[in-house]
């Protein structure tokens, strides 16, 4: 195993598995292989007939994919979002549907550590935050042009930052005088915009996060997704999602509620309990790291692991 995939600890790893009830021929899609260490587990537990696919747009981990593809023929990789899974998984030739979709959201270990991909404030680097640098815009781009307005925006609805405002009209400001283009420029102008700080965060978290997930268009792909997971399961397949925030965990989770609720039939209609019918339904509740997986691995702390299975 390479040192690169030796850097990143899957999160809930044991659990995700437990959750995901794997059957040794069965058909499983990990949708953000990462470094591999869901996938590796998943496949030591798949018999010759068994498939796993895998999906991701990180350039990084693609490499690592392609190595795994080459050495072991149940494994599939494609290079694209989860929120394309029908048209990258559901369109080859031996694809019949899967037994299990793994859903592990948010920015990997490697990826904020390699200050080259702009994704860490406490480190400089240029300010990118891509997954696919091969496409869109970087943050420093898309801040060269957008307005205090937008920027104000972005920040508040995707990292619930309360000094949305404020960080805007200095960033607005700052790029009057020079673009604002490194990690490092950018942290500083929001710890300046902050007027109280919360004991053991970063100020600059919230809109770091919030860049991100906006220029990725996470949230979006997330959604996708979900209703793609459902529509590419077998029914007694299993949806398990590990999500970071509450931005994430909310859509999730009021998505699984919804498929896990009855069909609304038209009023006075004469039906019986067995002509009701729910897409999906929820298994157990949410899970979280344990105090010793956050003592090994403390990005695992806001982790929440929610399932559901698939019924028609």
């Amino acid at each position: 195993m390479s040192a690169q995939r030796l850097e990143h600890v899957p999160v809930l790893l044991h659990e995700a598995l437990q959750a995901l009830d794997i059957k040794p021929e069965g058909a499983y899609l990990d949708g953000t292989f990462g470094r591999g260490g869901h996938a590796a587990a998943v496949l030591e537990r798949l018999e010759p007939g068994g498939r796993l696919y895998g999906l991701d747009k990180d350039l990084a981990a693609v490499r690592v994919a392609k190595e795994l593809a080459a050495k072991d023929s149940r494994f599939i990789f494609r290079k694209g979002s989860f929120a394309q899974m029908d048209g990258l998984v559901g369109m080859l030739a031996d694809f019949k549907g899967l037994d299990g979709v793994l859903l592990d959201l948010g920015v990997s270990s490697p990826q904020l550590d390699t200050p080259e991909r702009g994704f860490s404030f406490s480190s400089d680097g240029p300010l990118d935050m891509r997954m696919d640098t091969t496409t869109g815009e970087s943050v420093a781009q898309w801040l060269e042009t957008a307005s205090e307005a937008e920027i104000a925006d972005v920040l508040w609805r995707f990292g619930e930052e309360r000094f949305s405002r404020r960080i805007a009209r200095r960033i607005v400001a700052a790029r009057q005088q020079k673009p604002v283009d490194t990690t490092a420029e950018l942290a500083e102008l929001i710890r300046a915009a902050i007027p109280n700080r919360e004991m053991k965060k970063d100020p600059a978290t919230r809109s770091f996060q919030a860049l991100r997930i906006f220029i990725n268009r996470e949230l979006e792909d997330l959604q996708l997704g979900l209703e793609k997971s459902v529509e590419m399961l077998r029914p007694g397949g299993r949806l398990v999602v590990i999500s970071f925030h509450s931005l994430e965990d909310r859509i999730v989770k009021r998505f699984m509620r919804k498929m896990s609720l009855p069909e609304r039939l038209p009023r006075r209609l004469p039906v019986v309990d067995a002509d009701i019918t729910m897409p999906m339904k929820t298994i157990g509740k949410a899970i979280k790291p344990g105090a010793e997986e956050i003592a090994r691995n403390p990005r695992s702390r806001s982790a929440v692991m929610r399932v559901a299975e698939k019924l028609t």
